[in-house]
């Protein structure tokens, strides 16, 4: 029991005192720059998906 005690302890002081949390400003921009490359690769993937649609329709349309 004394380790998990210890533990814990260990866990909050390294949380507190060694852990480099981002400004608000930070975590704002980063938000943002998620944000665009979620959608940027979300476009991409509907690009895809539209082309391997529109080839699969003229391969089949020629050989049905």
């Amino acid at each position: 029991m004394a380790s998990i005690k210890k533990y814990f302890q260990e866990s909050y002081d390294e949380l507190i005192h060694k852990v480099s949390w981002p400004t608000w400003k930070e975590l704002q921009s980063s938000a943002v720059v998620v944000s665009i490359a979620s959608l940027i690769i979300a476009f991409v993937v509907f690009l895809m998906d539209i082309s391997f649609e529109k080839i699969l329709e003229l391969f089949y349309g020629l050989f049905m």
